[in-house]
């Protein structure tokens, strides 16, 4: 999961509010991207956590259902993921899906699973999963508080080599446009690398 997980931020604001837990620093999130949005992204992040350079298509296809499109561009090479509702009767919700499906020219990845889980009570938002990565099981932890309306500060957690513990935070400059900074520091030697993705969101259909 390393190449998404990353890579997904998912932070983009929603255009009924503005900083959103979609989603954390690393991890995916339960709550899914609405209908017919979508969630154009360009994030930077140092080259020891990730693809230096990527650019990220998410879309809400129907309410339990969502894609997404991770194109690196330094090195040029695509995955897919989706997201599925299973739950989602407040404050609990669970979703589960799969991450860092690849067949491009830099070779195979097999897609990985994952079931998260979430607690939202009001600013606090509690988050716990499982992921599928190889043949190892990796567990997610997150948290994320809204501050004010258009900041969320957030960290999260993924046990397994090539992924990390992380701060940061969701600011939501417009409605429609957010950034979001944050700090990784990995599991195999504990050293801190920088992350930072700025997203647009748009009605789609």
């Amino acid at each position: 999961m390393r190449s998404f997980a990353v890579a997904l931020a998912f932070a983009f604001a929603a255009s009924s509010a503005f900083a959103t837990t979609k989603g954390l620093n690393q991890i995916v999130t339960p709550d899914l991207q609405p209908p017919g949005q979508l969630s154009i992204s360009y994030q930077q992040v140092d080259p020891t956590i990730g693809d230096p350079s990527e650019v990220q298509l998410e879309l809400g296809l129907t309410k339990r259902a969502e894609v997404a499109v991770f194109q690196g561009l330094d090195p040029n090479q695509t995955f897919l993921a989706a997201e599925f509702g299973l739950i989602d009767h407040d404050p609990y919700l669970l979703s589960a899906g799969f991450t860092n499906w690849s067949t491009g020219n830099l070779g195979h990845t097999n897609p990985q699973p994952f079931l998260i889980g979430g607690l939202y009570r009001g600013p606090n938002k509690y988050i716990a999963g499982w992921a599928r990565v190889g043949a190892e099981n990796e567990l997610l932890l997150g948290y994320a508080w809204q501050a004010t309306p258009r900041v969320l500060l957030a960290a999260d957690y993924q046990s397994g080599s090539g992924n990390s513990l992380t701060g940061g935070f969701t600011y939501a400059i417009t409605p429609n446009l957010s950034l979001n900074p944050a700090l990784y520091l990995t599991n195999d030697d504990h050293t801190l690398h920088g992350y930072a993705v700025l997203s647009w969101t748009i009605k789609a259909f």
